[in-house]
């Protein structure tokens, strides 16, 4: 199974890169045809960008990928 990952754009390094943070852990993800800006919130896959998504979503994701994190964790 392959998950995205919500995350926050900190930096365009080039064209094609971007310095994204995933709760405090920063990866650099290639951009493809996305086009980000510095603050935005987006979905990583695979080192790759591929969708911006707005904050109230990307936070849903996060709560979510933590209650699983919690669980999985008392097994």
């Amino acid at each position: 199974m392959c998950v995205a990952l919500p995350g926050r754009v900190m930096k365009i390094e080039d064209d094609n890169t971007a310095l994204v943070d995933f709760n405090g852990n920063s990866v650099e993800a290639s951009l493809g045809l996305i086009n980000v800006e510095e603050g935005d919130r987006v979905l990583v896959h695979a080192g790759c960008v591929i969708q911006v998504i707005d904050s109230a979503e990307a936070d849903n994701m996060e709560e979510l990928f933590n209650e699983i994190s919690e669980w999985a964790g008392d097994l």
